[in-house]
């Protein structure tokens, strides 16, 4: 069960207006990197969390149910940005900072997405938030991950909330609102907290040592276990990987030693059997001709 506040999680205010960042916030919404995805990871990975303690359940599901209360800001946020929204967006495009035209292409091209962007709000929404990225695509949930494995999707998460604060950081860049600059503080804030929080559970499962490999109910005595710690080089004419952590030393689960070893082919050239006569394939490529000849034209 859920229950709602109808007041937002922070403040959120608009002083001027801005259609082509009110579509720059559609990224941080329905885009790869934006709060939807993140607030249905963690309720994914919540809902089917297993195990004897149901604390990471917990924080799984708290931290989801607080992105709702993002995704409400953001939303918030668009629908501002496009109240009194200009016929005309000559003057919107020119009055944008050179970051955002940077941002989003330069040239012409701001002021036809954004057009494109109130032809879709205005027509679809009302001058409000859609569930889609800054090129009107809908969100598909192809970037929400749940293996059932805790430490993996916290592994998963930390790379979330990473690529998100990243582009959080971008908009607070091209923002020229304070009040869009005020809202991006906190949302980053959180997003510095959301790395964290996943890292401190990682660390208190075992961390990079008993947590790994993910998973560790695996017995590595059935992998292969000479490239289970070896770098593959794989350039052709032989060179060395430039020596770095990951091939040399100690790994960081303490089972094994990282080193270099030049790839070379362990397995022989694949020999793939005859077409199937029902496949579609060309005669040629069948050991006999079709035997249903009325197929034949």
């Amino acid at each position: 069960m859920y229950f709602h506040d109808k007041r937002l999680q922070y403040p959120v205010k608009v002083e001027n207006p801005d259609p082509l960042y009110a579509r720059m916030l559609q990224q941080a919404i329905g885009g790869i990197e934006g709060e939807i995805r993140v607030c249905l990871q963690y309720f994914f990975q919540g809902w089917g969390a297993r195990g004897p303690t149901t604390k990471y359940r917990d924080v799984l599901l708290h931290t989801a149910t607080e992105e709702i209360g993002h995704i409400e800001m953001l939303a918030t946020a668009v629908a501002l940005n496009l109240e009194n929204a200009p016929a005309s967006l000559q003057e919107t495009a020119a009055a944008s900072s050179p970051i955002m035209n940077a941002v989003m292409g330069g040239g012409e091209r701001p002021r036809h997405a954004v057009e494109g962007m109130l032809h879709k709000t205005l027509l679809s929404t009302g001058m409000a938030a859609f569930p889609g990225n800054s090129d009107g695509l809908p969100f598909d949930c192809s970037h929400v991950y749940a293996s059932g494995n805790i430490v993996g999707d916290m592994f998963a998460n930390v790379a979330a909330e990473a690529t998100g604060r990243t582009l959080a950081v971008r908009l607070f860049n091209a923002a020229h609102d304070k009040g869009m600059q005020d809202m991006w503080r906190f949302l980053i804030a959180r997003d510095t907290m959301h790395q964290q929080q996943w890292l401190a559970v990682i660390d208190e499962l075992g961390g990079l040592t008993e947590g790994l490999p993910v998973p560790n109910s695996f017995d590595q005595n059935e992998e292969t276990k000479e490239f289970s710690y070896a770098f593959f080089g794989t350039e052709r004419n032989g060179v060395p990987v430039q020596p770095g952590r990951y091939s040399q030393g100690p790994s960081l689960d303490g089972k094994g030693e990282y080193h270099f070893v030049q790839a070379e082919p362990l397995g022989e050239e694949p020999v793939l059997g005859p077409a199937r006569p029902d496949s579609g394939a060309q005669k040629e490529q069948m050991s006999e001709p079709p035997t249903n000849t009325s197929l034949r034209s």
